[in-house]
């Protein structure tokens, strides 16, 4: 099933001029582009002939209701699941083996719904588990690893009550595990950054700092995908939209041709919910 084409309709609901301009967008090339992506468990086809594209330097959103499967979409971007069906090329290379290793080597970083954190250690050791930093003769670089996860955590996500990054993750909130998870994620991006709903448990403060660390990383070329289930979030600093339903993309519209309205409409009704929106008509 093939996505529905973007409203005419020019976007008017005030929005944010954060944004970067969708010429900038559009000069990026290909990063990641999935083609036929199916994915099934059991009888339930969680993913059904799913194909877009990723620029260099776009923040894409993507969106819709719980069971959408975008979380399993997220993880066939990023190596952890693999499909049934489909292609997935990085910048234009099709990959014939897809896993966590193969896309991390790619620079690719994904913060989960579930924050994968060891509550029995430290920030520090979360932060750099499995890609220490060591001297010659292997001895972790403790010293040198806690400077750069304090400095992470202060100035990507502006989190309070971290008072040290020594402190054990089990002891921090859960808004706090959450910043822990982000910053390990942006510190070893480099080319793609992905986040399954990682504003759920932060406070407005330390959303915003994200939000705008996602802008940052546009302008130094590092794409991102936001997933997230709020759409001004998504329409304040996403370059474009890609919306979910039943495991099919119903939506692919760039930013400045769609609407909050009609994001919300795709959203909670789906392609009913569209045809309703260009008529004019309320959502059901």
């Amino acid at each position: 099933m093939s996505a529905i084409a973007p409203s005419a309709e020019p976007a008017g609901n005030g929005a944010t001029t954060m944004s970067p301009t969708a010429t900038e967008a559009r000069t990026g090339e290909a990063l990641l582009e999935l083609s036929g992506i199916t994915k099934q468990y059991g009888p339930n086809t969680v993913l059904d002939d799913v194909s877009f594209t990723i620029h260099q330097g776009e923040v894409v959103g993507l969106l819709g209701d719980n069971g959408a499967g975008k979380s399993t979409l997220v993880k066939t971007m990023s190596g952890v699941v693999l499909a049934d069906e489909g292609e997935y090329l990085w910048r234009g290379e099709k990959l014939g083996t897809i896993n966590r290793q193969e896309t991390e080597k790619r620079g690719v970083e994904t913060i989960f719904q579930d924050s994968a954190l060891v509550p029995s250690m430290t920030i520090t050791r979360n932060i750099f588990m499995g890609r220490e930093i060591t001297n010659p003769i292997g001895l972790m670089k403790i010293k040198k690893m806690n400077e750069i996860a304090a400095q992470i955590l202060d100035s990507v996500v502006t989190i309070e009550g971290i008072k040290s990054p020594n402190q054990l993750v089990g002891s921090l909130s859960g808004g706090q595990q959450q910043a822990v998870a982000i910053a390990r994620a942006v510190h070893f991006k480099r080319s793609l950054l992905i986040l399954d709903e990682p504003t759920s448990a932060l406070a407005v403060r330390a959303t915003e700092a994200l939000l705008n660390y996602l802008l940052q990383l546009k302008k130094e070329g590092v794409s991102s995908v936001l997933v997230t289930h709020n759409l001004h979030h998504a329409f304040q600093v996403c370059d474009r939209h890609i919306v979910m339903n039943h495991g099919r993309k119903i939506l692919d519209v760039r930013r400045e041709d769609t609407s909050v309205e009609e994001l919300t409409a795709a959203v909670v009704e789906g392609p009913e919910g569209l045809r309703r929106h260009r008529e004019g008509k309320p959502l059901a």
